[in-house]
């Protein structure tokens, strides 16, 4: 399946933001994870089909409403079969 990993930035931890993106993933039928790391950014890592890994995107950039998004980067990655989608 068609991957790619997303940076998010801006204010994105202690908002839902991970649970959130897991929500939008599962019901855009993508499977991966999202989590927390270190220098205050959210890294989400999808994988599924290439309209639904856009509509992701679009979401990311928007986030819940306690979210403020500064920028979300995009990298595309080798195809990966992951099962579920988890936080962490």
């Amino acid at each position: 399946m068609p991957s790619a990993r997303f940076i998010v930035s801006g204010r994105v931890q202690g908002v839902c933001y991970r649970a959130s993106a897991r929500e939008q993933a599962l019901s855009l039928g993508l499977t991966g994870h999202a989590k927390n790391r270190l220098d205050g950014c959210v890294e989400v890592l999808a994988c599924g089909p290439a309209h639904a890994l856009d509509a992701l995107e679009r979401w990311l950039q928007r986030g819940p409403p306690a979210a403020r998004v500064e920028a979300v980067s995009r990298e595309e990655l080798p195809e990966q079969d992951l099962r579920g989608f988890h936080t962490g």
